[in-house]
């Protein structure tokens, strides 16, 4: 018989206040001590689906995580330049004409707007997001984006067309 009442009560002051990891070894956990019939009864009890359980039962027999990691290596998107390897030369081009800065210094931005880039790369054929320009022109490209200072207090400086003493009306 499973004590299904003990299982609510550390499922509700424990299992459910974890990490997605945290639960799946909690459910499978509760569910080994179970014994026969306790996947379908966590299952039940905490709401998670019996496949989540049952993967959780094969973490358990398995080696153990890095600290920190949810989820075993290898899963996740490949990055963009390994998916289109003609993606970073392409840029480099488009960004070479536009670089500012002093050549000595490791500051050096582009005077584009990574919008720009984005529909210019897209042109080109490169399926890419203007943030993920940026984030290539940082990572890849070692540039930086900070703005020059003069544009950014240009456009915070509202312009006046007309004040009431210079009015033309008498």
């Amino acid at each position: 018989m499973i004590d299904t009442r003990a299982i609510r009560l550390r499922w509700e002051a424990d299992g459910s206040k974890r990490d997605e990891r945290g639960k799946r070894l909690f459910a499978a956990s509760e569910a080994r001590a179970a014994g026969w019939g306790g996947v379908g009864a966590v299952a039940a009890i905490t709401g998670l689906a019996r496949s989540r359980i049952i993967r959780g039962l094969k973490d358990l027999a398995g080696p153990a995580l890095a600290p920190g990691r949810v989820r075993r290596a290898g899963g996740g998107r490949h990055t963009v330049t390994a998916t289109d390897s003609m993606l970073l030369g392409n840029l480099k081009r488009l960004v070479e004409p536009a670089t500012m800065g002093d050549p000595m210094r490791p500051l050096t931005w582009v005077s584009k707007s990574r919008e720009k880039l984005a529909c210019e790369l897209n042109a080109c054929g490169h399926d890419v997001s203007p943030n993920t320009v940026g984030r290539l022109l940082v990572d890849e490209l070692d540039y930086s984006r900070q703005v020059n200072r003069r544009h950014s207090r240009a456009r915070a400086i509202p312009i006046e067309m007309h004040s009431s003493s210079t009015s033309t009306r008498r």
